[in-house]
């Protein structure tokens, strides 16, 4: 484990966590940080937030923090807010417990609160989130790992790179389902392997991820696939069983074969693992989610070689259409935001297009290129290419023309509006969008360049579009 610089230095939200940690000591609680925050310490990465564990009851919390939200008080949360060099900053704060049952696979039915650090930890989910910060004694001098409570064996766990459930694994994994795709993201993440007994648990409860809620699976499946190794995520959840009851639409991919000459890789899945491994740490969602479905639709396209034609090979005709199709499906059971699978169904749409980006007229490259968060189809279509035939010219021609092309070329103010046709004597009707059409590819091609040019190519078109009526009417 590496030495991280004391975040007292340069976190705030450790500053604001450390400020709740002594108020409540110097009323004689016992306070420590819990959970992820000192995992992320003792492996010297920066935490996400800080989370503080405490004897206090929810009201005490709160007594002692007028400024506080009762958050899950139920669940003795409660978040603290308080402010750091003008930064209002929340912390949640819990109190030591002990769940009762778990009915729905998510939350338990009651609480008892724990008169100890160690009975709160033996409810949590993995050993390496299990650890507790002494952070008073942390501040005082003592070395991070000599400041930290570790009541289940999770420093060693984190030594080895392991992934293991606190106590009885089906007993964690029947509290919370969730914590079956949580297996899965810690160990992709933090490059883990999950320990025997807990991955066997997984397989064998895999099936009961289907009663979470749709959200909560989403989110996971989004923080596997961005939060670094998304490859490895991929694999563990098909090795665990959980792949073909998330997204049994991708499970499909595998031994889909593929015609050699473009994809020496293998088949689709075996495409997909690699392009995955091209997904940067921290990538958008959007962009995520496009990788791991451009191709969902080539199950349901693969055609086979006709032995009859001299060859003939594999082919996925229309795979990108049905690809947005199945796509569509999936992000509207797993409810993705609209804005969200716009640009997810747009990755599907356009992969395929960059094949015929360099034979493009100008109106064709410039509509292509102005698409929205254009940066994230080069992404895909790199990622793509190196993961297959890694040809990668389309996407050299792409790119430099993308670069190096001014906005104003690629969105100029049209010349030619509603208002001009109006003007000309046109009454609106089917017709007006093809004309505009028409018009603005003229523009994006060159043909005008001023409002005065505008009009003279306005007539010319109508004029030409008035002739061929009368001769297709033979007069």
């Amino acid at each position: 484990m590496s030495r991280l610089e004391h975040p007292r230095l340069s976190d705030p939200r450790y500053r604001a966590a450390l400020a709740v940690v002594e108020r409540l000591r110097a009323h004689g609680f016992e306070a420590v940080f819990a959970g992820g925050c000192v995992r992320d310490l003792l492996l010297g990465v920066a935490a996400k937030d800080y989370d503080v564990a405490t004897s206090a009851r929810p009201e005490q919390v709160q007594a002692l923090f007028p400024n506080s939200n009762a958050i899950g008080a139920h669940f003795g949360v409660v978040q603290v807010v308080g402010k750091i060099e003008d930064e209002r900053i929340a912390t949640e704060v819990a109190t030591f417990r002990h769940d009762g049952a778990y009915s729905d696979g998510r939350r338990p039915e009651a609480v008892q609160y724990a008169t100890s650090a160690a009975e709160d930890v033996a409810r949590r989910d993995f050993t390496i989130n299990g650890l507790l910060l002494d952070v008073a004694r942390f501040e005082a001098g003592a070395t991070l790992e000599a400041s930290v409570l570790d009541y289940c064996g999770g420093i060693a766990d984190l030594c080895a790179g392991v992934v293991r459930a606190i106590g009885d694994p089906a007993r964690r994994f029947d509290e919370d389902k969730l914590r079956l795709l949580r297996a899965v993201r810690f160990a992709a993440r933090l490059n883990f392997v999950i320990e025997p007994q807990t991955f066997a648990a997984m397989q064998r409860e895999a099936a009961n991820i289907e009663q979470v809620s749709k959200e909560r699976i989403a989110n996971e499946l989004t923080l596997i696939l961005t939060q670094g190794h998304a490859r490895r995520g991929l694999e563990l959840l098909d090795a665990s069983g959980l792949l073909q009851h998330v997204l049994p639409e991708v499970s499909a991919m595998h031994g889909v074969e593929q015609p050699p000459q473009y994809h020496p890789e293998g088949d689709v899945w075996v495409h997909t693992l690699m392009l995955l491994e091209h997904l940067p740490v921290g990538a958008s969602a959007t962009l995520a989610w496009g990788m791991l479905l451009h191709d969902v639709g080539k199950p349901a396209t693969f055609t086979p070689p006709d032995p009859a034609k001299l060859g003939d090979r594999i082919r996925f005709n229309g795979h990108a259409e049905r690809g947005v199709e199945i796509a569509r499906e999936i992000l509207n059971r797993l409810r993705f935001s609209n804005e969200a699978k716009e640009q997810i169904l747009a990755l599907v749409k356009h992969h395929m297009q960059f094949g015929e980006v360099e034979k493009m007229k100008p109106s064709t490259l410039k509509r292509f290129l102005r698409m929205p968060q254009f940066d994230e189809h080069l992404a895909l279509h790199y990622a793509d290419v190196m993961s297959a035939h890694r040809i990668l010219g389309a996407y050299a021609y792409a790119k430099h023309h993308y670069e190096n092309s001014e906005e104003e070329a690629l969105r100029p103010a049209l010349f030619i509006t509603g208002a001009e046709l109006i003007a000309s004597g046109l009454k609106p009707g089917p017709e007006f969008k093809q004309i505009l059409t028409a018009a603005e590819d003229a523009q994006l091609e060159g043909q005008f360049a001023s409002q005065e040019e505008a009009q003279a190519w306005l007539a010319r078109f109508l004029a030409q579009g008035a002739a061929s009526k009368e001769q297709g009417s033979g007069t």
